[in-house]
């Protein structure tokens, strides 16, 4: 599969962006998705994940209550609704995907994932 996010851009601080991630191919519903961020001096961080049939969503702690993750499996797209961003939220966003089972619990790992979208630059000024 191939993923391609979009919806970054500039913001300032208490507003909102969806970022989107799109993907090819016709086995989409068969992927966990995730999205993983990296800020400038930083190491790629876990964001949100979703599980194949949407029954289960994780968040990081720093983004719980504020961003949502969600996907629409009939039009292979993968969401992320970001709000309250502040500018410990600026950072590259990056979504990926994972078709084969593993653990919950690895969902946080970006090892985990074996596909990837180029990353989609937030910029959230104070």
């Amino acid at each position: 599969v191939q993923l391609q996010a979009s919806g970054g851009g500039s913001v300032q601080a208490g507003g909102s962006l969806r970022l989107s991630c799109a993907a090819s191919g016709r086995t989409f519903s068969t992927y966990v998705m995730g999205w993983f961020r990296q800020a400038p001096g930083k190491e790629r961080e876990f964001v949100a994940a979703i599980s194949r049939s949407v029954s289960s969503t994780y968040y990081a702690d720093s983004v719980k209550g504020r961003f949502i993750i969600s996907r629409d499996n009939a039009k292979n797209t993968a969401y992320l609704q970001m709000n309250s961003l502040n500018s410990e939220d600026t950072a590259v966003y990056y979504c990926a995907g994972r078709q084969g089972l593993t653990a919950s619990s690895n969902y946080y790992n970006e090892d985990a994932y074996g596909y990837w979208g180029r990353g989609t630059l937030v910029t959230v000024s104070s």
